[in-house]
């Protein structure tokens, strides 16, 4: 059996958390013996959106691909990037005609000198977020077209608790970053997922939770990952104006924090024969 480890870091906010990324990534990677490496850039520039600098910064500290949410749209100087670098994904249920694109598939040589081959998708949530394409839907659809043929769902209780038939090819490794605000809609959608996917980790929230488990079919998942920035702060945000904000009710600009930052998010071995999570584990480098 050939392992195969994914580390999925949780959302990057400001000069902090790129700065601790800098810093703690690398030693992470190395200590982890990481494979592949996905990260949350939506708030790394000043923690409202990501510029192209940011992208390089973290590409540079070792990730494979850089995956957003809802703020990516911040900097609209970053849209022509969305277009012209494969890494750098928006979630792919907006509408056709959106710069960028939600998935991208890689092939990188792992452990060994085995070719693997990586499909990342990034999605985004509805329920208490703007009400954009299905993201249940949105999945099939780049299932279909990307990976091999797949029913649009399937029992999550047959009898010898394998993966249907079909599902995945060899060599697939899917990972899905969900960038949504309801915790059960990043549940359901994970339970929807089971046996299709290797892992699917929440972000948004950049508050880590402690769920982690691994699906009946093998899938990994986590609620959220947390985030790369100031653990003492408000959302990676200054707390004096969040505390103004929430008893004010005037809606103060928010800005990050300041101190050293840590990071967040979830390393998940992988049965790289079936796809299956065999370990999840959560990460917090401070």
């Amino acid at each position: 059996m050939s392992m195969l480890r994914a580390l999925m870091i949780g959302d990057v906010v400001g000069d902090p958390g790129l700065e601790a990324l800098e810093t703690r990534l690398p030693g992470l990677i190395q200590e982890k013996a990481a494979d592949f490496v996905v990260v949350n850039g939506e708030n790394a520039a000043g923690g409202f959106g990501i510029t192209e600098t940011a992208f390089r910064r973290i590409l540079a500290a070792g990730a494979d691909v850089v995956s957003s949410g809802n703020h990516v749209w911040e900097k609209r100087d970053f849209w022509p990037v969305l277009e012209t670098e494969s890494r750098a994904l928006r979630p792919a249920n907006y509408p056709p005609g959106t710069p960028g694109r939600g998935w991208v598939r890689l092939e990188k040589t792992a452990a060994g000198g085995r070719p693997v081959s990586w499909l990342v998708v990034n999605i985004q949530g509805r329920e208490l977020m703007s009400p954009i394409d299905c993201p249940f839907r949105c999945f099939d659809n780049i299932l279909a077209e990307q990976g091999p043929p797949a029913d649009l769902f399937h029992s999550l209780y047959n009898s010898e608790g394998n993966l249907p038939a079909g599902l995945r090819g060899p060599g697939d490794i899917i990972l899905v970053d969900f960038h949504a605000e309801s915790t059960r809609e990043k549940e359901a959608l994970a339970w929807y997922l089971d046996g299709r996917v290797s892992l699917v980790t929440g972000t948004h929230t950049h508050v880590q939770t402690a769920d982690e488990r691994i699906l009946p079919l093998g899938t990994g998942y986590i609620t959220d990952l947390g985030m790369t920035g100031v653990t003492r702060s408000v959302i990676g945000m200054d707390p004096k104006i969040c505390l103004d904000r929430a008893r004010s009710q005037v809606l103060y600009r928010m800005e990050c924090a300041e101190g050293t930052g840590g990071v967040q998010g979830v390393l998940a071995e992988i049965d790289g024969e079936t796809g299956k999570t065999l370990t999840l584990e959560r990460i917090f480098r401070a």
